[in-house]
């Protein structure tokens, strides 16, 4: 049996190997994607898909000098493998290892971050630019799959980079058609002939000698270029790339790996910006992923022998209960439809789309269009529900302020993986949403304890007159019994879980569980917790806020999302704006940092955003104020005589009082930086 790809640390030690090696290579590293994605989990069938495109890239070109970028990366695990991160490959989107995007800091051979479509185009010409202005030698590739192709940012890419018109390759990995060996053979023939450089000499010379022709040279040669136009605009599907300023080369198979390197060769040597089509067929080499190229795009661990995913026994997750959710609601009200982008099965519109498919859109990776789509359905009378993970919705922010807020449209955004998302690190944690929503006019932003809640607020988002958001996060829910019948909340309203009078925790979202969790733990050491279901990070509940906060030794916020601008500081907001000046607040959230990939679970507890970790901090929080607050009402002698057990023991069973017999809670002074 070969063993190829352990001989190869980097694209040199392909370059060692006769091209006849490749495609007993290429069957090794397939092999190695799927024992180490049945493990790890990760985007099989797209890797599959560019096994060969990923050799005959760097068999031919010179990785990193020559610039490889990767429209949103999750096809790169080949380009990984052969730049000298194979024996790291079984730690892929796992924490602390190989990313399961391109990175730069990962690797010398990785010049673009990404994580979101669109994107290649406009780093390669940014690329190929600055080459040029600083006079070095270099080739530079962009990546793109059909489907990023549908994001409005490439056809600006393409559109700039034809204007241009720098020297530069544009791969399009065109995995959804298939090949058709007489108009596919035909079409690549008649590209070859028009884009060889001996053809291009050729018609230059053949032009010149009609134009030479007396009288009727310059008549001839306009119809020779009319004819040559019709020729391409009949055969060559091309013709869009070229209009726009590429000279069009394809379609390849991109199963070919003697095929791709010669066409490499030749569009190396080529002037301007050259637009590569190659056909490609995700799941290659594995059934189940090219029978359902869907289902195994992110696979989930899994058996290779019978391509049966490893399951747990899991309660229903928050994207299933919001499909059949909005189904149900859509029965009783034709008005309700569904939009999405790209991600119909991850947000749960495929659902949706069987019951409705008049009433589903799917967009495409165009999120911009999407978002402006909704709101002229909502002019038009319509209920839209745009679900969209709430990382790709900040690609639409424009639109939401502009073409939402602004005019107070009716829509509802349904934000799947809000929160810590995992394996798929940096680019996808939803940990933004609610800073960039809250702050917006007319948007109203809520979030649900559980699936049942989630039902509920879905039926208000949808019915409430302006825009509205609900964030819900990645997986399984809490198994909680259902409603037989929908019903709406009230608007700015929480919910009171537990009372208590010590430490008030005001939780958002699915971190109220956790809450109660903590609620539990201190109750064992006598300490009276309130557990409060915010609900609403905008509007927040203010008249809850302002009675604990006068009712309790101090507050605690909870959210699964970025500190700066989160539900915390929407608290800390209201307090200011009741002018509630006494009460010392703990803000609980992700701190200022960009959280990269690893177990989502593992990621909260380095965090301390499990029950375990919230308790230990709102622990040593209330601590530190127990401790203050007793030495600031003891006198001078009793400091003298009690010991520190003894002050704290005071203060938290209310055995000293303050002159005006309420346990001095006015007197707790926070001491800073109490939140950092």
């Amino acid at each position: 049996m070969s063993n190829l790809l352990n001989r190869i640390d980097s694209p040199r030690d392909l370059k060692k190997l006769s091209a006849k090696d490749l495609p007993l290579l290429a069957q090794e590293i397939r092999d190695t994607l799927l024992a180490t994605i049945s493990e790890t989990g990760g985007h099989l069938s797209s890797n599959l898909g560019v096994v060969e495109l990923t050799l005959a890239m760097h068999y031919v070109f010179d990785s990193p000098k020559d610039k490889f970028v990767w429209d949103v990366g999750h096809q790169s695990y080949v380009h990984k493998l052969l730049t000298g991160r194979r024996d790291r490959f079984n730690t892929l989107r796992q924490q602390g290892g190989l990313c399961g995007f391109t990175k730069r800091e990962e690797s010398e051979h990785d010049h673009w971050n990404c994580g979101h479509g669109g994107t290649s185009i406009s780093a390669a010409l940014a690329f190929a630019k600055a080459r040029d202005l600083k006079n070095e030698d270099n080739d530079v590739v962009a990546v793109i799959g059909d489907g990023s192709l549908t994001a409005g940012m490439a056809f600006e890419g393409l559109n700039h980079t034809g204007h241009i018109q720098n020297d530069m390759i544009v791969v399009l990995n065109d995995n959804e058609m298939s090949i058709s060996a007489n108009i596919g053979g035909m079409s690549a023939h008649l590209s070859k002939i028009m884009t060889g450089q001996v053809m291009l000499k050729i018609k230059r010379e053949v032009d010149q000698l009609l134009l030479a022709v007396p009288g009727i040279g310059k008549e001839i040669s306009r119809y020779a270029h009319k004819l040559d136009e019709a020729i391409k605009g009949i055969f060559i599907p091309g013709r869009l790339f070229e209009d726009l300023g590429f000279r069009y080369v394809g379609p390849i198979d991109g199963h070919d790996v003697a095929a791709l390197i010669e066409t490499f060769v030749a569009a190396k040597s080529l002037k301007g910006p050259t637009l590569m089509h190659v056909i490609t067929r995700k799941g290659k080499g594995y059934e189940q992923a090219e029978e359902k190229a869907d289902v195994w795009h992110g696979a989930k661990p899994f058996d290779i022998s019978t391509g049966i995913f490893h399951k747990k026994k899991a309660n229903p997750t928050y994207t299933n209960v919001f499909a059949d959710a909005l189904i149900e609601l859509a029965k009783d009200d034709d008005k309700i439809v569904g939009i999405t982008a790209a991600m119909p099965d991850g947000t749960g519109i495929n659902k949706f789309a069987k019951e409705f498919p008049d009433r589903t859109f799917d967009v495409g990776m165009a999120e911009q269009h999407g978002v402006a789509f909704a709101g002229a359905l909502s002019i038009e009378g319509f209920r839209p529900v745009a679900a969209i993970y709430s990382t790709f919705l900040q690609r639409a922010y424009d639109q939401v302020v502009h073409d939402i807020c602004l005019m107070n449209l009716s829509v509802t955004f349904a934000m799947d993986r809000a929160g810590i998302v995992g394996e798929d690190g940096a680019t996808h944690q939803g940990l933004y949403d609610i800073a960039f929503l809250r702050t917006l006019p007319n948007m109203v932003v809520m979030a649900p304890k559980d699936e049942n809640e989630l039902r509920r607020m879905l039926k208000t988002a949808i019915y409430h007159q302006g825009p509205a958001a609900l964030r819900y996060p990645r997986g399984s829910g809490l198994g909680v019994s259902l409603d037989s019948k929908i019903t709406a909340i009230e608007i700015g309203k929480g919910e009171v879980i537990r009372d208590g009078s010590e430490i008030a925790i005001f939780a958002y979202g699915h971190t109220v569980d956790w809450a109660r969790q903590v609620a539990d733990k201190f109750e064992k050491d006598d300490v009276s917790v309130a557990v409060i279901n915010a609900r609403f990070a905008k509007p927040v509940d203010k008249e809850l806020i302002t009675k604990y906060a006068q009712r309790a030794r101090c507050l605690i916020t909870t959210e699964e999302h970025s500190l700066k601008g989160g539900f915390g500081s929407a608290v800390l907001e209201a307090l200011q704006e009741e002018q509630v000046t006494n009460v010392p607040v703990k803000c609980i959230g992700v701190g200022d940092i960009i959280l990269e990939h690893g177990a989502a679970d593992a990621q909260r507890k380095k965090l301390k955003l499990d029950p375990d970790g919230m308790f230990e901090t709102i622990a040593k929080f209330y601590k530190t104020l127990a401790e203050t607050a007793a030495e600031k009402t003891v006198s001078d002698n009793e400091k003298k005589s009690l010991t520190g057990d003894e002050k704290k023991s005071r203060f938290v069973r209310g055995k000293k009082s303050s002159p005006s017999g309420n346990g001095n809670k006015a007197e707790i002074k926070m001491r800073q930086p109490l939140n950092g």
